[in-house]
């Protein structure tokens, strides 16, 4: 059958359009952006937690080949809320700081009905290891438990102690508490002078400590639980001429990763600091790279590296190889 050369050139054209078409839509499909929900606690809260939000941000772009929706709020309630969202929003993946360990089991049922994955980071919660894919956390109760054996081999005739603790039922806060509850529960030299939550903030830290000089009662332990409310206990300390730190008259303790914090250490202005490492994103976001490969983690819950870091024995290498 004969065809005029304008149609055979008109049947090539639409022939090649029909093939980058359909390229075009299969290269649609290999670029398509991993949608992301990632619901962290406020990063006013601390040193830490500005540096965990910062790299949460910097990884989850869209160069990197994600939609991202960012929600920040310490209270677990509006987490919670804003999570099961997410999920009607169909969100791939649900990545959680929880504010609390307990009430999610809802928004663990919906996200498995929804087909969402979840992955933990900084933060643990109670739940059944099959309702997430992984944890990339720190883990919370042996950072407490270092602090703790540390502090014992300081050999004190007595322990008194200014516990000031974190948001009341974080994975934090639990894990820090519950070592020392235990030791002086089990200790008859081991007191609390008092023990109240400052909920991370510097000011209310150093309003507890300044309430206890005021009451006149003694003390040679502040157990703070981030570095901000260390800061705050000792900026009453200095405000009443009491000496802290290396060969002072009150042991000061404190957790995160702030350099600055890591300083004091080192310069003998505190005794100690329990490492919290914020740096998970990069962790994340090879997981989920390696789960949209049809790659599992190996590990279920993996633990960042905290050391804890001592005045005695604390090195520049540290305060820069750690800090942050």
């Amino acid at each position: 059958m004969y065809t005029p050369p304008r149609k055979k050139i008109l049947a090539i054209v639409l022939a090649l359009v029909m093939v980058l078409s359909l390229s075009s839509v299969a290269f649609a499909a290999d670029d398509e952006l991993i949608k992301v929900g990632i619901i962290n606690n406020d990063p006013n809260e601390s040193g830490y937690r500005t540096a965990n939000d910062a790299a949460m941000r910097a990884t989850f772009t869209e160069e990197n080949g994600y939609d991202a929706t960012f929600y920040n709020n310490n209270d677990a309630a509006q987490q919670i809320a804003t999570a099961q969202q997410m999920i009607q929003d169909e969100v791939d993946f649900l990545l959680l700081s929880p504010g609390s360990t307990t009430g999610w089991d809802t928004v663990l049922e919906d996200a498995a009905a929804a087909g969402t994955q979840i992955i933990l980071f900084d933060r643990m919660l109670e739940a059944d290891e099959s309702a997430y894919v992984a944890a990339v956390v720190s883990d919370m109760a042996a950072e407490g438990e270092t602090a703790v054996t540390w502090l014992e081999e300081q050999e004190l005739d007595e322990y008194n102690i200014i516990h000031i603790q974190g948001h009341m039922g974080s994975d934090a806060q639990l894990g820090r508490t519950g070592a020392l509850d235990e030791k002086v529960e089990a200790e008859d030299n081991w007191n609390y002078v008092t023990q109240q939550t400052a909920d991370w903030n510097e000011e209310t830290a150093r309003t507890i400590v300044q309430s206890v000089i005021d009451s006149g009662e003694e003390f040679n332990v502040i157990y703070a639980e981030n570095n901000g409310m260390a800061r705050g206990a000792v900026a009453a300390l200095d405000a009443n001429g009491i000496t802290h730190g290396k060969d002072g008259d009150v042991i000061v303790i404190g957790f995160d990763s702030d350099k600055w914090a890591m300083e004091s250490v080192l310069n003998g202005e505190w005794n100690y600091m329990g490492l919290c490492n914020p740096m998970q994103a990069e962790k994340v976001d090879q997981i989920i790279k390696d789960l949209m490969e049809g790659v599992e983690p190996e590990e279920k819950i993996i633990y960042s590296d905290e050391p804890g870091f001592d005045c005695e024995t604390i090195t520049e290498e540290d305060v820069e190889t750690f800090g942050t």
